[in-house]
């Protein structure tokens, strides 16, 4: 499952969980291959500086992201650091739930398309929303101005351009009974099909 930032991934995953499904979050694995001791953090670090670091040791992923998302270069460098270690570990956590339940397991990253990592599953689901409902979502939720939040947007392939690759699209541009409807109408179709179960 992808989307693009701010696109309401967060909520549909949070909903399939609450509907059964195993909902493995890149985001969160990432967050881990670069946690204090790790050798995601100590690459990063050597790449960017010790200003990318928190003063307890962790990650500043705003000072980090306001380097990255402002020069191209910098975060196809960053991503060659981090994709693999996080491919890595996102690949031994869908062997881990293949192998304990019967319920459709997601693999939920916001660069899927991006990377070529939708190739790797059966199927491809995709939460848009128009890009005027994108923006103010991530202005009001990050707290950015127009312009940041557009960077941000800009540095992913546009949602029009997953929607197109896309096997399932759940349309997140109304109310939030609107897109639960969506998702629980989803999840008996992938069991039914296997397709995110294979």
């Amino acid at each position: 499952m992808t989307g693009g930032i701010a696109s309401g991934k967060s909520t549909v995953a949070k909903r399939m969980r609450e509907r059964g499904a195993v909902v493995i979050d890149a985001d969160q694995i990432a967050r881990e291959v670069v946690a204090p001791g790790t050798p995601g953090q100590e690459h990063v670090v050597s790449a960017f500086g010790d200003r990318v670091l928190r003063s307890d040791g962790t990650l500043d992923r705003a000072a980090l992201g306001a380097i990255v998302f402002a020069d191209p270069e910098r975060r196809a460098h960053l991503e060659s650091i981090l994709h693999p270690q996080i491919a890595s570990a996102s690949m031994a956590e869908i062997v881990r739930a293949q192998s304990g339940t019967a319920e459709p397991i997601v693999y939920d990253a916001a660069l899927l398309v991006e990377n070529g990592r939708h190739r790797d599953f059966a199927g491809l689901i995709v939460v848009a929303c128009s890009p005027a409902t994108q923006l103010a979502r991530l202005m009001d939720r990050d707290g950015l101005s127009q312009q940041d939040a557009q960077q941000r947007i800009d540095s992913q392939l546009p949602l029009a351009d997953k929607v197109a690759m896309a096997d399932f699209v759940l349309h997140n541009d109304g109310t939030l009974d609107e897109l639960y409807a969506q998702i629980d109408a989803l999840l008996p179709a992938l069991t039914a099909s296997g397709v995110v179960d294979e």
